[in-house]
C-alpha cells in the first residue's frame, strides 16, 4: 500500500513539475530522489543498500543526462544548436507579403487561447456594449428613420439600387462619415456604433447596409486618416463624411482573389504631364472587378504594384503594392457596367485603366509610402474585417430569430402552431443559438477593437464564422416558412437575405481559404507563444543574435510543449475539476471547461507546428478543423462575457446553456475529426490518448433543453426582446414584418379562445369551412363570447395577411429595364393597380 502510495505521489510530482514549465535540474533531482527512495527501500521500511542493477541504470542514467542537459554549454551543444541549425535549413522563406500581413494588426485574446492559460481578467476587463449618448441618438433617431424609408421590395425589383432621396439622407445625416473623425467633419463614431448602426440598417435591407458599409469599412477614408499626407487628408476626408464625394477601393483583379498579392495590375515610375506641367508620376494599368460602390463612386482607392526600372524613388525596382487616390473622371480612368451579385440591388462593378498617368503625390501618404500598400491595407483589414460583414450577419440572425419565431407561433398545421412541433423546435433553436452566439462575439469583438485593437486572427475568425452561421441560419428559417419563404415578392421578408449571403460567404476573403489558411494557419505564427519567435530568430542575418533569441524562445517552447502533454492529460482524466474559473464568476463551472479546452487546443496546435512545420499551408483540411476548433474556444468565451455582462439573467440561462454546450460539442467533434484524419496515423493516437483519455463525452444539448430554448422565443416578452435586440422591429401593418409582429401578439393574447374553438371544431360542434361564418356560429353556440369572436376574427385577418404569398401579371415580370423602355415610347402600364400602389415605399 505504501508503494503504490509513493507511486502515486512521484507521478503526482512529475505532472507538477511538468505543468509549472520547472528547470530541467528540478527535473534531475526528482528523477534521482525517487531512485534513490526506490532502491534504499525507504517506502516501506526496510533499508536496502543501493546497487547498479538494471531498474536502477533507468533512473540513474536519465537524472544523470538531465543534470548534464540542465549546463547550458552541453545543452546548447547537444540541442539548442543543433535545432537551429535545422530550423534554419528546413523553414521556408517568408515573401514580403506574408511578412506583411503576419506584421498587421494586433495579437488579441486569441493568443490566451493558444497558451492554454487563458487570463480570464483580460476577457472580463472588456467593456460591455457601450456607446456615447450621441452614438446613441443616432442609433435610436437618424438609424431609425433611414429604416423607415427603405422598401426592400422597392429596391430589389423596381429600382434595382438605392433610390436618390434614401442615398441624399445617407450623406447628409453622415452615415458615409462614421469613421472619419470629427476633427475631419466626420461623426468620430467608434467601432461599436459603427457595428450596431451597420447591423441595424442590415436588418432592414441589406443594399443599404453595404452602401453605408463600404466607406466606413476598408476604403479610402480609413486609409487616408491612418496613413494619408496633411494635403490629402485637407483635400478628401471632408468631402467623404459628408458625402460630396463616394469612395470605393479597388482591390480585387480576375487573377488575383483572395491572393491579392498577386495581382497583375502595375505602375511604373516616369515623368508625364498633369495640369499643363511636367510631372513626377506614375503611369498606372489596371483592371479590377467586384468593387463595390464602384458605379456611384468619384473616388477610386487603387492598389497596384509598382516598379521603378530607373530607380527614380532610389528604392530599387520592384518597390512593391503601392495605393493611390485617383478621382473617377481622371483621364484614362474607366468605371464599367454594373455586376449584378446574386441578384442583390447595391452598385457593383468594374474599374479600368490603361496607362492612366497620375502624379505621385496621389498615392496615399505621398512619395514616402510607396510599396507600403500592402502593409496598409492589411493594418486596416485586421479591424475593418471584423466589423463590417459581422455587424451584418449578427443582425441578420438576430432577424430571422424575430420573425421565424413569431412566423412560427401564428402558422398553424393540425391545430397547432408549428413552432410546437419537435422538427420544427429543431431548426428554430439552431437561429436562436446563432443569434445569441453571434451577438456576444460581436459585441465583444467591438469593444476590443473600440479599445484599440486590431486583432488580425479574431476578425478573420469573425468574418468566416458569422457569415456561416447566418447562410446556416438562413437555411433554417426557410425550412421553417416553407412556400413562404420562396416566393419572392413585396411580403416575402426573406428574399433579400438569401440573396446576399452567398455575396458575404465570397468577400473580404473567400471563407473557404480564410477557414484553411488564415484562422489557423496564420494564427498559430501570430498567437503562439513562441512559434513567430523562433522563426524571427531563424531568419535573422545576425547569426550571434539570431541564435541567442532562438535559445531563449526554444527552451520555452520545449517547457511549454511539455507542460501542453501533461496539463492536457490531468484535466482529461481528472474532467478539469481542477481548472481555474475566476472570482465570483456567475457558471465557474464552464469557465473551468474553457481553461481545460484551452489546454488541449494549445496540445493539438503546438504538437501540429512542431510535427509539420512548414506543411501546414498543405494541410488545409487539419489547419480547417483546428481553426473550427479555436474558433468554438473564442466563442464560448464570448458567451460567458455576454452572460456575465447581461446580469446572468436567470431567464436566460437555457438559451445561454444551450449555446454553450453546442459550441463544446463541436469543438471536441472538430478535434476527433482532427485526430482520425491526422497525417501521421502515430500522431493523431497520440493526440486522442492525451485528449480522449476516457472518451469523448461532450454530446449535444439534450431534447428537453432545445424545447425549452425554443419554448422562450415562442412568446413576447423581455427574452425575446433581448435576443433580437439592436434590429429594426416594424410597428407597420402594411409592411409584411409590421403585419408578422401585429399578428404574433394577437395570436398569443388571442390563445385561450383559439383552444376552444379548435376543440369546438374537432367535436364537430363548429364547422370550419369556406362560406361559413365559424366565429358567429362559435358565438351562437356560446362557445365564444362576442369578445372572444371578434379578438380571433382580428388574429385571423392578420395570420392571413401573413402567410399569403404574392402572384403577378405576366407583365409585372418584365425587366425593369423593358418597363422603361415602354414607358418611355409611351406603353401604358400594364401592372396591377394595386401592385403599383405596394410597390412605392411603405410610409410609417
Amino acid at each position: 500500500m505504501i508503494g503504490f502510495l509513493f507511486i502515486v505521489l512521484a507521478v503526482a510530482a512529475a505532472f507538477a513539475l511538468a505543468i509549472r514549465r520547472e528547470a530541467l535540474w528540478t527535473w534531475a533531482v526528482w528523477l534521482a530522489g525517487v531512485t534513490l527512495v526506490w532502491k534504499l527501500g525507504l517506502f516501506d521500511g526496510e533499508l536496502q543498500g543501493l546497487d547498479v542493477s538494471t531498474w536502477a541504470l533507468l533512473g540513474w542514467l536519465p537524472a544523470a543526462f538531465l543534470g548534464l542537459l540542465a549546463w547550458r554549454p552541453v545543452r546548447r551543444a547537444v540541442v539548442t544548436r543543433p535545432a537551429f541549425k535545422t530550423v534554419k535549413r528546413v523553414l521556408p522563406p517568408v515573401s514580403k507579403t506574408e511578412q506583411e500581413a503576419l506584421d498587421a494588426g494586433t495579437i488579441g485574446f486569441d493568443a490566451e487561447l493558444f497558451s492554454g492559460r487563458p487570463d480570464w481578467n483580460k476577457l472580463r476587463a472588456v467593456d460591455p456594449v457601450v456607446l456615447t449618448p450621441e452614438e446613441q441618438h443616432f442609433l435610436d433617431h437618424e438609424t431609425e428613420e433611414l429604416c423607415k424609408k427603405l422598401n426592400d421590395w422597392d429596391i430589389r425589383h423596381n429600382r434595382h439600387g438605392i433610390p436618390d432621396d434614401i442615398l441624399t439622407f445617407i450623406r447628409e445625416k453622415g452615415f458615409l462619415g462614421m469613421l472619419i473623425s470629427k476633427e475631419h467633419g466626420g461623426l468620430g463614431f467608434s467601432p461599436q456604433a459603427q457595428s450596431l448602426i451597420l447591423g441595424k440598417v442590415s436588418s432592414r435591407n441589406p443594399d443599404a447596409s453595404i452602401v453605408v458599409m463600404v466607406p466606413n469599412s476598408l476604403g479610402p477614408g480609413e486609409l487616408i486618416e491612418q496613413f494619408g499626407t496633411d494635403e490629402q487628408k485637407k483635400r478628401w476626408l471632408e468631402p467623404l463624411a459628408k458625402g460630396k464625394e463616394i469612395p470605393c477601393f479597388a482591390l480585387t483583379s480576375p487573377s488575383a482573389g483572395s491572393d491579392a498579392a498577386a495581382m497583375r495590375d502595375v505602375g511604373y515610375v516616369t515623368r508625364g504631364t498633369h495640369d499643363g506641367k511636367e510631372t513626377l508620376g506614375i503611369s498606372v494599368s489596371f483592371d479590377k472587378r467586384y468593387i463595390t460602390l464602384a458605379p456611384k463612386a468619384t473616388l477610386v482607392g487603387l492598389a497596384f504594384h509598382l516598379f521603378d526600372p530607373e530607380n527614380i524613388l532610389g528604392k530599387g525596382d520592384d518597390i512593391g503594392i503601392t495605393l493611390a487616390l485617383i478621382p473617377a473622371d481622371h483621364p484614362g480612368v474607366e468605371i464599367g457596367n454594373r455586376h449584378l451579385p446574386a441578384g442583390s440591388s447595391f452598385p457593383n462593378g468594374p474599374v479600368r485603366g490603361t496607362d492612366v498617368f497620375i502624379p505621385i503625390d496621389w498615392v496615399v501618404g505621398g512619395k514616402d509610402r510607396v510599396g507600403q500598400g500592402w502593409r496598409m491595407l492589411m493594418s486596416c483589414l485586421a479591424a475593418g474585417r471584423a466589423i463590417s460583414l459581422p455587424a451584418s450577419a449578427t443582425a441578420g440572425a438576430k432577424q430571422l430569430l424575430r420573425v421565424t419565431s413569431a412566423y412560427a407561433r401564428v402558422r398553424k398545421q393540425f391545430s397547432i402552431p408549428i413552432g410546437r412541433m419537435e422538427g420544427i423546435q429543431e431548426k428554430l433553436a439552431d437561429i436562436v443559438e446563432a443569434a445569441y452566439t453571434l451577438e456576444a462575439a460581436r459585441a465583444v469583438t467591438s469593444a476590443m477593437i473600440s479599445a484599440g485593437a486590431k486583432p488580425a486572427v479574431i476578425s478573420a475568425i469573425m468574418k468566416y464564422q458569422s457569415t456561416e452561421r447566418m447562410r446556416k441560419a438562413l437555411d433554417a428559417a426557410l425550412d421553417i416558412h416553407g412556400g413562404k419563404g420562396i416566393c419572392d415578392g413585396p411580403k416575402n421578408y426573406l428574399q433579400a437575405a438569401s440573396q446576399i449571403s452567398p455575396v458575404s460567404i465570397t468577400v473580404e476573403g473567400a471563407n473557404i481559404l480564410s477557414r484553411s489558411l488564415i484562422v489557423f494557419a496564420q494564427g498559430a505564427l501570430r498567437s503562439h507563444p513562441y512559434l513567430y519567435s523562433e522563426i524571427e530568430a531563424a531568419q535573422n542575418p545576425d547569426q550571434a543574435k539570431g541564435f541567442a533569441a532562438f535559445e531563449d524562445a526554444f527552451e520555452k517552447h520545449a517547457a511549454f510543449s511539455v507542460s501542453n502533454v501533461f496539463g492536457a492529460l490531468f484535466q482529461n482524466i481528472t474532467a478539469g475539476i481542477f481548472a481555474r474559473s475566476p472570482i465570483n464568476a456567475p457558471v465557474p463551472y464552464y469557465y473551468a471547461q474553457l481553461e481545460r479546452a484551452a489546454t488541449n487546443f494549445a496540445l493539438a496546435a503546438d504538437f501540429s507546428v512542431m510535427t509539420l512545420g512548414g506543411g501546414l499551408k498543405v494541410k488545409q483540411r487539419l489547419t480547417g478543423r483546428l481553426a473550427d476548433a479555436l474558433s468554438e474556444l473564442y466563442f464560448i468565451a464570448c458567451l460567458l462575457k455576454r452572460y456575465e455582462d447581461d446580469g446572468a439573467r436567470p431567464t436566460e440561462r437555457p438559451v445561454f446553456d444551450y449555446a454553450v454546450k453546442s459550441a463544446f460539442y463541436r469543438f471536441y467533434a472538430a478535434l476527433s475529426d482532427a485526430f482520425d484524419n491526422y497525417p501521421s496515423r502515430g500522431g493523431g493516437y497520440f493526440l486522442r490518448a492525451l485528449v480522449f483519455p476516457v472518451g469523448n463525452h461532450w454530446a449535444k444539448p439534450s431534447d428537453a433543453l432545445a424545447k425549452e430554448v425554443v419554448t422562450s422565443v415562442l412568446e413576447p416578452g423581455e427574452l425575446r426582446d433581448r435576443l433580437t435586440r439592436y434590429i429594426y422591429v416594424s410597428k407597420d401593418e402594411n409592411d409584411p414584418t409590421g403585419v408578422l409582429e401585429a399578428a404574433f401578439l394577437k395570436t398569443f393574447v388571442s390563445e385561450e379562445a383559439d383552444k376552444k374553438l379548435d376543440k369546438a371544431v374537432r367535436a364537430g360542434l363548429v364547422k370550419r369551412y369556406l362560406g361559413n361564418d365559424w366565429f358567429k356560429e362559435a358565438v351562437d353556440k356560446a362557445i365564444l363570447t362576442p369578445t372572444e369572436a371578434d379578438a380571433l376574427r382580428e388574429a385571423e385577418r392578420l395570420v392571413a395577411k401573413v402567410i399569403a404569398v404574392d402572384d403577378f401579371e405576366p407583365a409585372e415580370l418584365e425587366p425593369h429595364y423593358t418597363r422603361e423602355r415602354k414607358a418611355a415610347e409611351g406603353a401604358p402600364d400594364k401592372r396591377a393597380p394595386d401592385r403599383v400602389t405596394a410597390d412605392a415605399p411603405a410610409a410609417e
